[in-house]
């Protein structure tokens, strides 16, 4: 298959050219295009020196951050007026060696060929150049020939490259979720060996890699490459504790499978993130408090609760934003609810109230992961559906589910004589739960009439 060049990149490399430099397009972007995939990212490499660079892309009109030219990258900004900008990376030829602090080399060395460049790349599929303009492929290490059979084979010796930099087996287990790849024998045998470089990544780094399995079409495929190869044990212990935790009695899983396969239907439904990282964790703390009754069969009392904390204290340690974090775990705590039809309107108004109605579909969308996750097949969701029935039948009679949808509000309560504080809250409170169950008393004078009692019965 001839690569589609775009013009741009061949007018890029017509000015290397003519200053006498090679330039090659390198990595994910080779390696996409061999799949047949759109391009998303340059990343370039040259024999020229950086300062070459700079001088080369600005005679040309172009603009040129040293964003990493301690190891020889800057970033290039290249027609950025005109209908088709180009942002690209372009990294001198290198090779690096000791790697200390198990992800950055200590020392980066200008290489002479484009071969020796590549030889420090990750896997067989990322060490693919293609020479620009002409779009001669050069593939030292056969990545072609293992992206065309979906392997993920580390460059040379796995062992090396793993404990080089520590991120690597993440990448490899994310790799094979993303593309639907199979990790080959001996570089998923070297990922035991690297975990304490493994554990001397960033958080953040993995998280993002962590994400990006999470968004790939089935994450199973990732989570059981990281407990196969003792990664989920080093980064997720919560999850990973989670094996061989029977449920018998109602699930057919133990507990890690079940979150597995909830996750996955999260993911086939391309349900949001939140939901994912929910149906992932909204039973991780099922082995704290896993019990067995009379009859010898297992209890989980409260396990939403449990997990709620516990997936608070994973999303933290993971570097998530607060406010995602806060989002999942409520979630999580409000995963365990079974709808009956002889709930009455205000158990229902309650349920919303609880829920939050901006939650709702999401909650809704957890609730099915985690039925799926009985048993690994579609269900009936007629209790679902009847709730969600009630519910839409009760949020049209627009009645008030939370303290801003009171007729009073603390200013209110303060001009009635009540001071701000524990009590106003108290009362607040205490007035909503009023009006779930009668929303004719949502009105000014009545709820103040209430709320004046609640304080002088309190004082």
């Amino acid at each position: 298959m001839k690569p589609n060049i775009d013009p741009i990149l061949k007018e890029i490399a017509a000015l290397f050219s003519s200053a006498g430099k090679e330039l090659y397009l390198v990595g994910g972007a080779v390696r996409d295009m061999l799949r047949g995939q759109k391009i998303h990212d340059w990343d370039l490499t040259t024999n020229a020196l950086p300062e070459e660079v700079m001088s080369i892309i600005k005679r040309a009109g172009g603009k040129v951050i040293p964003t990493g030219i301690k190891h020889g990258t800057v970033t290039v900004f290249y027609k950025k007026q005109s209908a088709n900008p180009v942002c690209a990376e372009i990294t001198t030829f290198r090779t690096e060696s000791d790697y200390t602090d198990g992800r950055r080399p200590d020392n980066v060395q200008y290489a002479a060929t484009i071969e020796e460049d590549l030889s420090r790349r990750d896997f067989t599929m990322n060490a693919i150049a293609l020479r620009l303009p002409e779009g001669e492929i050069v593939d030292p290490f056969g990545g072609a020939k293992d992206i065309k059979a979906k392997i993920i084979r580390c460059v040379g010796n796995a062992a090396e490259r793993f404990g080089e930099d520590g991120l690597r087996p993440m990448r490899a287990v994310r790799f094979a979720s993303q593309l639907g790849f199979k990790i080959e024998r001996n570089t998923l045998g070297a990922i035991p060996g690297a975990l304490d470089v493994c554990a001397k990544v960033s958080w953040e780094r993995v998280r993002d890699e962590f994400d990006k399995i999470l968004t790939s079409t089935k994450p199973s495929v990732g989570f059981r490459l990281m407990e196969e190869s003792g990664l989920l044990k080093l980064f997720l212990k919560e999850l990973a504790g989670c094996r061989g935790v029977e449920q018998k009695g109602f699930h057919q899983f133990d507990v890690l499978d079940h979150s597995l396969l909830a996750c996955d239907y999260a993911a086939a439904k391309n349900f949001p993130h939140e939901v994912r990282l929910a149906s992932l964790f909204h039973d991780v703390g099922k082995p704290v408090v896993r019990g067995i009754d009379e009859v010898g069969v297992y209890t989980f009392y409260r396990h939403e609760e449990v997990s709620a904390n516990m997936c608070a204290e994973i999303l933290e340690r993971l570097r998530y934003p607060n406010a995602l974090i806060e989002k999942v775990c409520h979630l999580v705590k409000e995963h365990m609810f079974l709808y009956e039809e002889h709930w009455t309107d205000a158990a229902v108004r309650r349920f919303i109230a609880r829920v939050g109605e901006a939650n709702l579909e999401n909650v809704y969308q957890l609730r099915r992961a985690d039925i799926y996750g009985f048993s690994g097949k579609e269900p009936n969701y007629r209790s679902l559906l009847l709730l969600i029935e009630r519910v839409n039948a009760v949020l049209a009679q627009g009645k008030a589910f939370s303290l801003k949808d009171l007729a009073v509000s603390g200013n209110d309560l303060m001009a009635a004589g009540i001071p701000a504080g524990k009590k106003m809250g108290t009362i607040l409170n205490a007035l909503l739960e009023t009006v779930l169950d009668d929303p004719a008393q949502n009105t000014r004078e009545k709820l103040l009439e209430i709320a004046e009692k609640i304080f002088r019965e309190r004082e």
